[in-house]
């Protein structure tokens, strides 16, 4: 994929994470969400946040949720293992949460170590009761997180956007994080 069909699909997520009044945004930094959360971090509406493990996003955003805030956690498919635990905690409390996932372990990946958890994340983040809505195609990038949103933060629901790794882009070795 082109850097300019990247940038695209990238600046329609932003537009819609300020269209739907998102001020709190968690991330572990990314390549495949760079351009994103350049964005965002550049929007003096919103706050950005860099985690340490993924987990903390989630407790992180509920806490903005009880402030009043709207947030939205930023990971890659490796980092869901990490947060098994956290993500029982939207359940039990009763809160929205939104997360945006880059996938790795798919199309193209020179890494073998991201595969397995690049095949369990629909099903684990299914297994705790986080919706889950997948993206192959640029054109359905906005609509998909922008309906995402609504249905977690009017339903009080957890959902996941996965952006599948044909979308991002394939990672050579030398482009690793």
């Amino acid at each position: 994929m082109s850097a300019a069909g990247a940038r695209a699909w990238s600046v329609e997520l932003y537009d819609v994470l300020v269209r739907q009044g998102i001020r709190q945004v968690a991330y572990v930094p990314d390549a495949g969400h760079s351009d994103l959360i350049e964005r965002c971090g550049a929007n003096p509406a919103m706050e950005t946040t860099v985690l340490t493990t993924e987990e903390e996003g989630i407790a992180l955003l509920g806490g903005a949720w009880l402030g009043g805030d709207r947030g939205i956690l930023l990971m890659q498919s490796s980092g869901v293992g990490n947060c098994v635990n956290m993500l029982s905690l939207i359940e039990n409390c009763r809160m929205p949460f939104v997360t945006l996932i880059t996938m790795r372990g798919e199309w193209g990946e020179f890494n073998p170590w991201q595969a397995p958890m690049g095949l369990a994340t629909p099903d684990v983040l299914s297994r705790m009761n986080v919706q889950v809505h997948r993206v192959e195609v640029a054109k359905d990038a906005a609509a998909t997180l922008d309906a995402a949103i609504s249905q977690s933060y009017d339903g009080m629901l957890a959902s996941a956007v996965l952006l599948s790794q044909r979308l991002i882009g394939r990672k050579d070795f030398e482009a690793e994080d």
